[in-house]
């Protein structure tokens, strides 16, 4: 069976009518339509949605038949889901929460079940046709519990998340009742795509404070998997646009528009009715331009298309009287007997009478107060064939950080708009050329096409980069191959890290003190000639004489800054400093003020904040806070920072677990090198250690070492299997 990918989105990219009892498709002209049209559209590959439309039971296998003919799967959602799903959690929580609109929130406890229960029901309808080996690509902000939920039952199938809406800052975020719920919901992708850098920002922030996730520059480690969270800037189908203006009905459209305002500048704005489009404030702007500059009566025209949408809803029948109102008292105010101020139409109108209005449009004003991308501003600057027009563009709008030459806005600045405005106006043709010409490269080159791409390709690279990572364990067979290789060999080296690798993780790390068999393995191995015993441990080297001082081991202690070899005394790393750490210490202070049960342990060089004795779930949002709060004065001061198991460790970047074991093995060539560990500071070793070493991570399969046993039990027993075959064969 060939692997597929299966497109999943709230509504299916077809519009259905009912006529005479009949139920016709046609397909959607939306951008996202266009772009994954070249891949649902291929083999066996499917696009499971809902249909828009409430289909009675019994005519549901009928629709069905008429969608699978279009490679299309439905979901069929009651009146009841539409209502409370829909309209209400999707579109009354996380819309003006993702918009910044706090206060039209509305948490009903009846949304957030509703919404549940319907992604629920995608995932049933989706595990019906998904089969190992198919890749996912979930779309946005109303399936953002889908990723987990199919993860949960095929676990190594492949899935890609993509929000089209804005991320809001952690501050706004976190004021949603169900976040962690949304957060581990999404969690359940491989790969998760936002339209800008600033949304990546804001979730990455978001997951690291208001979850048990670990993150790392944008790798999210989750569950023992690892997700990456991506910038894809969405385009649209340029060339379409482009060619449309060579259209006979377009063509058309221009004289029409022409004829009907002759001698003025024509200002275009087109929004669906949305309070985060910032409709009110842009008319605001007009008005005060009329006002302050009575010169421009008569040669201004602004020709305002809103999209109707969701009118019956009360915020946004109230929004529209609104805009009805101001459009009316601007053009009762400023117009004369042969001029009209704005024109107003609220309607939808076809691409074609679209094109025309971008084409002849001098100015284009697309000034959202919240908006993830905004496709009008490149479609206006995809239709301007003679690279003349000038784009007023939001900085609220994703599109602004490709489209720079557009005249950048903040929407709530109502003077800044209007100067904005003046300048269009006035703008000389070359520097209209010189702008436009710029921007319309960009969109020409990060089209649709581009953005599907991209996006396809690095979830094939992020699951190629989960797999190189994924390590195998160690069963019966690797523990045999290794024992038979450490019997050949006569010159051996045997690393080992302490906590969490020797012994169980102590809630006292003072109480983690070996027990009498970790020395008796250790005698036993350390006493062969063949072998060269050395513990590498983040310990201070004070604790780790008191403890293994009386064996022939070596000793690597606070993650190489402090060594001993068997027999000599203790030396440190030249050039380390301290002077970093009252700087440092501050800092955790507060935080160990604020979290009971942790603490700060001093090293020589270094800080080491603990937070094993915390309430489960609080010491790792606390390490999170502590990682932020600290990320930019370690890199300024030369420091590095290490997570580790229930820890944090502050320390000289030169200090490194890795080097300090390459270093032991200076001027040696063993026939035999093992090392094991079980955490972030442990894999400087496993990536140093020549590939033919054999390497063993503790407790987790996500690693750069080649094998992996579940717990430090199973380590002792490995250990003891060494420590027999060396007893054997002197025997």
């Amino acid at each position: 069976m060939v692997n597929k990918t299966i497109i999943i989105s709230n509504r299916l990219p077809v519009k259905i009518v009912e006529q005479d009892g009949e139920y016709l498709l046609s397909p959607s002209e939306g951008g996202l339509a266009t772009g994954l049209g070249s891949v649902y559209k291929k083999g066996n590959n499917i696009w499971v949605g809902w249909p828009g439309l409430e289909i009675p039971e019994e005519r549901q296998e009928e629709v069905s038949r008429q969608l699978a003919e279009l490679n299309l799967i439905p979901v069929f959602l009651t009146a009841d889901e539409i209502n409370l799903y829909y309209e209400g959690f999707s579109n009354e929580v996380l819309w003006p929460v993702f918009h910044y609109m706090v206060t039209y929130a509305n948490f009903e406890q009846v949304y957030w079940d509703s919404y549940q229960c319907v992604n629920h029901k995608f995932r049933t309808v989706v595990n019906a046709y998904l089969e190992e080996g198919d890749t996912i690509w979930i779309q946005d902000y109303q399936l953002l519990l889908l990723p987990e939920l199919i993860r949960a039952t095929k676990p190594k199938v492949t899935i890609g998340f993509f929000q089209h809406i804005p991320f809001p800052s952690y501050e706004i975020f976190r004021i949603i009742p169900w976040r962690e719920e949304l957060l581990s919901g999404m969690f359940g992708a491989d790969l998760i795509g936002f339209h800008t850098f600033d949304d990546v920002r804001h979730f990455l922030n978001a997951a690291s404070r208001l979850s048990l996730a670990k993150v790392s520059d944008n790798v999210i480690t989750y569950k023992d998997r690892q997700v990456v969270v991506e910038s894809f800037p969405m385009g649209i189908d340029a060339a379409r646009f482009e060619q449309l203006t060579d259209d006979a009905v377009v063509a058309e459209h221009i004289s029409s528009l022409q004829e009907t305002m002759p001698g003025c500048k024509l200002i275009l704005t087109i929004d669906r009715l949305d309070y985060s489009k910032g409709i009110l404030q842009r008319l605001l702007a007009y008005e005060l331009l009329l006002q302050t500059y009575p010169e421009y009566t008569d040669k201004l025209s602004l020709y305002m298309i809103v999209v109707p949408s969701r009118d019956t809803v009360p915020r946004y029948k109230e929004l529209r009287d609104q805009v009805d109102q101001l459009v009316g008292n601007i053009n009762a105010r400023f117009r004369t007997l042969s001029w009209l101020p704005v024109h107003y139409f609220y309607r939808s109108f076809p691409v074609e009478f679209l094109s025309a209005l971008y084409s002849t449009a001098d100015i284009c004003l697309v000034t959202p107060m919240r908006d993830g991308m905004n496709l009008v501003s490149k479609e206006y600057v995809a239709s301007r064939a003679d690279n003349t027009g000038v784009l007023i563009l939001s900085e609220m709008a994703g599109a602004s950080k490709e489209l720079n030459d557009a005249l950048i806005v903040n929407p709530n600045n109502i003077g800044e708009v209007m100067r904005a405005i003046v300048q269009a106006i006035n703008m000389p043709v070359e520097e209209q050329k010189m702008r436009m010409s710029g921007m319309r490269d960009i969109v020409k080159k990060f089209n649709i096409h581009h953005w599907v791409r991209n996006f396809m390709d690095k979830l094939t690279e992020v699951k190629q980069m989960q797999e190189s990572l994924l390590t195998k364990y160690a069963v019966k067979a690797v523990r045999e191959q290794i024992r038979l290789d450490y019997e050949k060999a006569g010159d051996r080296y045997i690393f080992l890290d302490y906590d969490g690798t020797l012994v169980g993780f102590q809630g006292d790390i003072d109480k983690a003190s070996p027990d009498e068999e970790i020395y008796t393995i250790l005698r036993q191995l350390s006493t062969d000639p063949a072998n060269k015993v050395v513990i590498v441990s983040g310990r201070r080297h004070e604790t780790l004489e008191e403890w293994f001082g009386h064996l022939q081991l070596d000793l690597i202690a606070e993650h190489g800054a402090w060594q001993k070899h068997y027999g000599q005394g203790w030396n440190s790393l030249p050039l380390l400093t301290d002077r970093w750490k009252q700087e440092v210490r501050t800092v955790l202070d507060t935080y160990t003020d604020r979290t009971p049960g942790s603490f700060t342990e001093d090293k020589s060089y270094s800080l080491v904040w603990h937070y094993r004795k915390t309430e489960e779930g609080l010491g790792e949002l606390r390490a999170n806070e502590i990682f932020n709060h600290l990320k930019s004065a370690v890199t300024d001061k030369g420091l590095q920072m290490m997570p580790g198991n229930k820890v944090i460790e502050f320390k000289n970047i030169e200090v490194n677990k890795g080097k300090a074991t390459l270093a032991w093995l200076y001027g040696s060539h063993p026939d035999f090198i093992i090392a094991f560990g079980d955490d972030h500071t442990d894999e400087d070793i496993f990536k140093a250690l020549d590939p033919k070493a054999y390497t063993i991570k503790v407790g987790s399969n996500i690693s750069a070492a080649r094998y992996y046993l579940r717990n430090f039990e199973e380590v002792r027993e490995f250990l003891k299997m060494l420590a027999e075959t060396t007893r054997n064969s002197s025997e």
